[in-house]
């Protein structure tokens, strides 16, 4: 890949991260506290390519603006149940798309990555498109390496095994691959054992 080219992603990285650096909740990574959503996009990216070791240029721009700025819509400011939430994750898509568009064309970066840009972060054309399926699969191994944990403390084990087969069912033979190698333990090890021995 061309220099410029290199020095326009890291550009485009730059400002995502100083969006998300802005997040007012924090998490601990390793010992040192971070905004939450800067940690997030550092574990997508992580994963994504243990998916991939060579992304395109689209999916490594992808998983550093997928959340981009999630902070500034809380969830609170939508009703309760599924209708708001999917009014939420609606609004949210459209802020990630706008704001990542506009850093990406500001860098210079043509409309053709912008648009696969697009397409990846709103997940469209999964199982047929190869690098949204990439994503999925990344998103999926990130929640389930760093958020299932602490996700399940506050779900009965039905729940948390349906969620378990809908997340299942939407990665790839490689993301199964990966996830089967995570180090879970306890209760979150025999939920995925239950799920998927579809008891």
């Amino acid at each position: 890949m061309s220099e410029p080219t290199e020095s326009m992603i890291r550009e485009a990285h730059r400002r995502f991260d100083a969006i998300n650096a802005e997040d007012p909740r924090t998490v601990e990574v390793d010992g040192v506290t971070k905004p939450r959503e800067l940690a997030k996009a550092d574990e997508l990216e992580a994963w994504l390519h243990r998916v991939d070791p060579s992304p395109s240029v689209a999916l490594r721009l992808a998983a550093r603006c997928q959340h981009l700025g999630r902070f500034r819509i809380p969830r609170s400011e939508y009703p309760e149940g599924r209708e708001g939430y999917l009014r939420w994750r609606r609004r949210l898509a459209e802020m990630h798309a706008e704001l990542a568009g506009a850093i990406l064309a500001d860098v210079g970066f043509d409309e053709e990555t912008r648009a696969a840009v697009e397409r990846i972060n709103l997940k469209r054309s999964l199982k047929r498109d190869p690098e949204v399926q990439t994503m999925e699969d990344a998103l999926c191994l990130a929640f389930l390496a760093h958020d299932f944990v602490p996700f399940i403390d506050d779900y009965d084990d039905e729940k948390v095994i349906d969620i378990l087969r809908k997340t299942w069912a939407k990665m790839s033979p490689r993301g199964h691959e990966l996830a089967l190698g995570l180090p879970l333990s306890g209760r979150a090890k025999s939920l995925v054992e239950r799920a998927l021995s579809g008891d």
